[in-house]
């Protein structure tokens, strides 16, 4: 890749990338800076950025960055008397609170209940640990399809395990 194309995806997805880093992070400086690492780690290793899949790399560059920010030592979550918070006062996400709460058999029993298409998609990329991309090739859908039904499919799982329908060790 040219640096003068490296330089067209830089401005076609600054706003994109940084708006992945705010949303995990939820701090405009930090994401700034955030953005600013993922196009110097997509510059530096470019020769991996699937040709057709740039925006998506580039996605996948920046929620790792911003996750990689959150797990620092400098940003770890503290914990205050029996109350988790993170940094910034904000309580951990509904769906880190929910799987904390489940065993592991519940969980994946309540994955393997999933209807398809959810069940495939998510057993990838929940289980397995596949990026979207990666489960759509493996499947043979559009990359998109890949990412709603994986939405779908956590917010089923969810809704599933906060109900406590799950596998509850009697067959």
């Amino acid at each position: 890749m040219t640096k003068d194309r490296f330089s067209a995806l830089v401005l076609q997805y600054e706003r994109l990338v940084y708006t992945v880093c705010f949303q995990l992070v939820r701090d405009a400086g930090a994401a700034e800076d955030l953005t600013q690492e993922t196009f110097l780690s997509a510059y530096i290793h470019r020769e991996r950025m699937p040709e057709g899949y740039e925006r998506q790399w580039l996605c996948r560059v920046a929620a790792n960055k911003a996750k990689d920010h959150l797990q620092s030592a400098w940003t770890r979550r503290t914990v205050l008397g029996d109350q988790e918070l993170s940094p910034r006062g904000l309580a951990p996400p509904a769906e880190e609170a929910v799987l904390r709460r489940s065993t592991e058999a519940e969980v994946r029993r309540a994955l393997e209940e999933l209807k398809e298409p959810y069940r495939q998609v998510c057993c990838l990329c929940l289980l397995e640990e596949r990026s979207p991309e990666e489960a759509a090739l493996a499947l043979g859908r559009p990359v998109k399809t890949v990412y709603t039904q994986l939405s779908r499919g956590r917010k089923l799982l969810r809704e599933t395990l906060e109900r406590g329908e799950a596998y509850d060790g009697v067959p």
